[in-house]
C-alpha cells in the first residue's frame, strides 16, 4: 500500500474541515507525543525540582537544629526586680525579645514582635499584660495568647533556664493553637 492510500483511506469525500481533522496528524506526532512521553516528560521534571531544592531543605533543617542549641545569657536574677521587664535579642541579634518578670515572681520571655503587624510588644505592669501600642492588641503574659485587638495568633515563647544567679534563653517554641 502506497503512501497515497494510507492517506486518503480516513478521507471522507467531502468539503467539511470537520469530518477531515485527522488530516493535519502525522504518526511520527503520535509517537512522539504520547501518554508514556508525557509521563516520562513529568516524573524527570519532579525528580529535577526536589533535587534542585535539597540543598536548601538540608540546610534548614540544619539551622533549625542548631537554633535549639543556642544558650544564651540574659541577665541576672538581681536585675530584673518583679514587675519589670528587660528587652534582649535571641536567638540572633536581628530578633528582638522581652523578658518578664510577672508578678507572681516567676520569669516568662517572648518574640518582642506583635503576630499582627510585627510592632513592639511592651509589658504593662498595671494590667499585666503585653501591649502592642499599634493596633491596641493585648496578649496575656502567663502564655502569650492574644486577649483581645487585631493579633490572632500567640506570640513565639523563648524557652528559660535559671543557672546560679543567671538567666539564660536555650530556645524557642513557636506554638499554634
Amino acid at each position: 500500500m502506497d503512501n497515497k492510500k494510507k492517506l486518503a483511506r480516513n478521507k471522507y469525500e467531502t468539503n467539511d474541515d470537520m469530518i477531515n481533522l485527522i488530516d493535519n496528524l502525522n504518526r511520527d506526532d503520535d509517537v512522539k507525543y504520547n501518554r508514556r512521553a508525557f509521563l516520562k516528560t513529568a516524573v524527570g521534571a519532579s525528580v529535577t525540582l526536589g533535587l534542585a531544592t535539597l540543598p536548601f531543605s538540608i540546610k534548614a533543617m540544619m539551622n533549625t537544629a542548631g537554633e535549639d542549641d543556642k544558650r544564651i545569657a540574659i541577665a541576672k536574677l538581681s536585675e530584673i526586680s518583679k514587675g519589670q521587664s528587660l528587652n534582649f535579642n535571641y536567638p540572633t541579634d536581628e530578633d528582638p525579645a522581652i523578658l518578664v518578670h510577672t508578678k507572681d515572681g516567676k520569669f516568662v520571655a517572648y518574640n518582642n514582635k506583635c503576630t499582627h503587624l510585627q510592632c513592639p510588644v511592651f509589658y504593662e505592669k498595671e494590667q499585666d499584660v503585653l501591649l502592642c501600642p499599634c493596633h491596641k492588641g493585648y496578649f496575656d503574659v502567663k502564655s502569650g495568647h492574644p486577649l483581645a485587638g487585631p493579633p490572632q495568633r500567640e506570640l513565639p515563647r523563648i524557652e528559660l533556664e535559671i543557672v546560679d544567679d543567671t538567666i539564660y534563653a536555650v530556645g524557642r517554641k513557636v506554638r499554634h493553637g
